[in-house]
Formats: C-alpha cells, structure tokens, sequence
C-alpha cells in the first residue's frame, strides 16, 4: 500500500506510470521551472527599470536563453520539455492520473485542458527554436482576442475565456495556500526543513503564479466588455500592470520573487512529483 502526501514512497504510482511518463513528467516540470525562473528574473528587471526593451514572458525567457552559451540547445531543451510536459498530461487524460482519484472524468478532463496548453507553448518554444519567434506575446494576445471578437457571438466567447483563466487562477492560488499539493509529492525520507522549505516555494510560488493568471483573464474579460481586443495583455502586459496600482514595483517585485520560487518549485515536482 502507498502511503499519500510527504510520506508517500510513489510504490504505486511508479507502477502505474511506467519509465516513459516518469521521464515525460520529470524533464516537463524542470522545463516549466527553467521558463518561469527566467520570466520571474525578467520581471525583476521592468521593477528595477532595467529591462530596456526586453519582455518579461516566455518569448522574452526564450531571448534570454538563447543569448547564454550554447543557448541554441538550452532553448531546444526546453522545447523538447514542454513536448515532454504535454505528452505526460495527454497519458493522464487518456489513461488516468497517478492516485486514486486519477481515472475520474473530472481529472481527465482537466489534463486534457492542460495538453492544450502545454501544446501552444511547446509549439511556440520549437519555433523560437527554429528561428520563427513571432510576435510577443502581447501582441499574440490582443490578436487571438481581436479574431475571437470578429466571430458570432464573439464578445461571449472571449467574455467566457477570460473568466476561465481568472477562475483558474484563483483556483491554483487557493491550491497553493491550501498546500493541495502535498499530495501529490512522495517525500519519504526528506528532513523536516526540506519538507518546509518545499512548502514555503509551492505556497508563495503557487499565488504569485494564481495572481497573474487571474489578472490576465480579468484583462480578457474587460476586452470582451469594453470589445476592444488592445485591452487584452500578455503575461508582460499583465505584469507591468502590477507595477502601475497604488503598491507600486514593489507589488511586481513580490510577484517576480513568487515566480521565481515556482520555478524552483517546479524543480523540486520534478524531482518528488508522484507520476
């Protein structure tokens, strides 16, 4: 029997799993950390006044990738990573989840939505990769947001969207606080400080993460009220607008910090994630 949550040994899910999801699962989640690290240090920088022209979201943790050694194949790797992110929820939709409640429809359903998501990101990390950047994703944003609005029933649709990224962002915040993810991590044999410290990055990166989600989608929804799509931001967009309210930077640089703490959360699911 597999003990859940910090004194898991992921016995069970390990079987379940299989090498190939473990290692989908593993180089995904190290992925999404090494991209939102970048996108939190970017951030820091528009706080700072030091970003110049650069962007604090995935093209921009990209750009900065590519400007390291060998960053040709760091950004190929993480590329290859989110396919791998997008491959290991595609196996939960398709064949269930790690716990007992992973073959439940409701679960599936959900990893089917993140498959999408990790699909668009993939995509756009292999054509940076492949020399086809594109435009920001600002500007990606108010363009999808434009050609939804031009659709019947248009203003709905985006209305309806943005909705759904805000409520998914509560939602990851509210997870985060409540620690929800401790039961999905096998710490077994892991010292209490290194269980403490896990906690202290899932909490503090989790909101950080659920408050830019949730901000991007009210963006979304005062597009579809005000049907105007230049009301739709981006991850930068939508992180300068934290810079811009009464608490000023210093709101952009606690956001930017909880980024970067998801990351290394991020790295730690990689390491103790049950799969």
């Amino acid at each position: 029997m597999t003990v859940r949550g910090f004194e898991g040994t992921g016995v069970q899910a390990a079987s379940r799993g299989g090498g190939l999801r473990k290692v989908t699962a593993r180089c995904g989640l190290l992925a999404r950390g090494v991209l939102y690290v970048l996108i939190g240090m970017l951030a820091l920088r528009v706080a700072s006044g030091d970003a110049g022209g650069e962007e604090a979201d995935r093209q921009g943790a990209l750009q900065e990738l590519v400007e390291k050694p060998f960053g040709d194949v760091l950004v190929w790797a993480v590329g290859i990573g989110l396919v791998c992110m997008m491959l290991w929820r595609l196996s939960e939709a398709v064949f269930g989840a790690a716990g007992p409640d992973g073959d439940k429809a409701g679960k599936r359903l959900a990893s089917a939505g993140r498959t999408v998501f990790y699909a668009v990101v993939a995509f756009s990390a292999l054509s940076f990769a492949t020399g086809g950047g594109g435009h920001s994703g600002d500007e990606q944003s108010r363009d999808v947001t434009a050609r939804a609005l031009d659709l019947p029933a248009g203003r709905w649709l985006v209305g309806a969207a943005g909705l759904g990224i805000a409520v998914a962002g509560v939602v990851v915040a509210v997870q985060a606080a409540r620690r929800s993810f401790r039961r999905h991590l096998a710490m077994g044999g892991v010292p209490p400080w290194g269980r403490r410290a896990v906690d202290f990055l899932g909490v503090s990166g989790g909101l950080a993460r659920g408050a830019v989600f949730a901000a991007a989608g009210g963006f979304v929804v005062y597009a579809a009220v005000r049907y105007d799509p230049a009301q739709a931001k981006g991850v930068d967009d939508t992180l300068r607008a934290f810079a811009a309210t009464a608490a000023g930077p210093w709101l952009l640089v606690a956001v930017a910090v909880g980024l970067m703490l998801f990351g290394v959360f991020s790295a730690a699911m990689a390491r103790w994630r049950e799969v």
